[in-house]
């Protein structure tokens, strides 16, 4: 592995507020090894229509807290190898829902010299020393996803996602378009600050009762069998909202079979959900564009060592979302939605 080294520039200051996103070309991406983004990714990568970077190859890893199987890392993952393609970059994914694990790669990827790191930060607390250290060894950090509230904190060079409070206040007052008078918001990881985040901006603009129902996110069925004996306990509630795709579609399985009449609302998208929108089953989903996420969190990288720009200006978090989609939208959505990119 070829390192390519750039001093840490000081973060620029006083730089206007940047907000705009810059869309990512559309791929249909072949899978690739769960440890590189290297000769299968850059294979799928050659329809970019920016063609492929001629610059030296670099390595970065890219460090997230997903559990293992759900599809919406799946799609942030092919965003990452898309740009990784693209940028001439070895790309090293790796993944662990347990905080301190996650740290641990994260560790691991320093000890690897990676030329850039991009991390996730749910946890923040239990990254915060693993990421300062990162920095230390002049190893640049962006973030993406979780950590909106902290990334400028811990000294990261650029952040890609959604208000995570922004975009359950979002999701609120839709509710309040559809007439709901009490929403139980299922969180399928306690502590973990987006998802706490979007529950309490739900409850924040909605005009019913919100309540939270906690679920152990690795067990489906114990999910589906939670929601099913809250539904049928308490019939007053008539929506249930989700913080991930697989979810919703186990809680409209679950509304069914306790014979709620309770409607299901999710944040995130796959492609089994855009059917499900398409056919009645779930209402809307808000989506936070996740290929975006993970393709321009790796772009940044490449962009910052190999022409120093900070993404955002280093001041200001690149938003992604939120955006609804719904049957007014989804059929356009539903295209892309089956290549796996949102």
């Amino acid at each position: 592995m070829s390192h390519t080294s750039l001093p840490r520039s000081p973060r620029p200051r006083r730089i206007a507020p940047v907000l705009a996103v810059a869309a990512a070309a559309t791929l249909t991406l072949a899978g690739c090894s769960s440890s590189s983004g290297g000769k299968k990714a850059a294979e799928s990568g050659a329809a970019v229509s920016a063609g492929k970077a001629d610059t030296a190859r670099m390595t970065i890893a890219m460090v997230t807290h997903a559990p293992s199987g759900d599809t919406f890392w799946d799609t942030i993952r092919k965003g990452a190898e898309a740009a990784a393609a693209k940028d001439n970059v070895k790309l090293i994914y790796s993944n662990d829902e347990t905080a301190a694990d996650q740290a641990n790669l994260v560790q691991n990827a320093i000890d690897q010299k990676v030329d850039g790191i991009a991390v996730t930060l749910a946890k923040p607390d239990a990254m915060k020393a693993v990421v300062a250290k990162a920095e230390a060894a002049g190893i640049p950090v962006v973030g993406f996803n979780a950590g909106l509230s902290e990334w400028k904190k811990q000294g990261l060079l650029s952040f890609f996602g959604q208000d995570e409070s922004v975009s359950g206040q979002a999701l609120g007052a839709k509710l309040n378009d559809t007439g709901a008078k009490h929403a139980l918001c299922v969180v399928q990881a306690q502590g973990d600050v987006n998802l706490e985040q979007r529950c309490a901006g739900v409850k924040k603009t909605f005009s019913g009762k919100t309540d939270n129902l906690y679920v152990n996110g690795t067990d489906m069925p114990s999910v589906k069998s939670t929601i099913t004996a809250k539904l049928a306990q308490d019939k007053s509630i008539d929506e249930v909202v989700t913080l991930g795709a697989p979810f919703a579609l186990t809680a409209a399985q679950a509304t069914s079979e306790s014979g709620s009449k309770a409607k299901v609302a999710t944040f995130d998208l796959n492609k089994d959900l855009i059917s499900a929108i398409e056919k009645g089953s779930i209402q809307f989903a808000v989506d936070q564009q996740p290929y975006l996420q993970g393709y321009l969190a790796v772009d940044s990288l490449w962009l910052y060592k190999t022409n120093g720009n900070y993404s955002g200006g280093g001041e200001q978090p690149i938003l992604t979302g939120p955006a609804f989609v719904d049957k007014s939208n989804v059929d356009t959505v539903a295209q892309f939605a089956a290549k796996g990119t949102r």
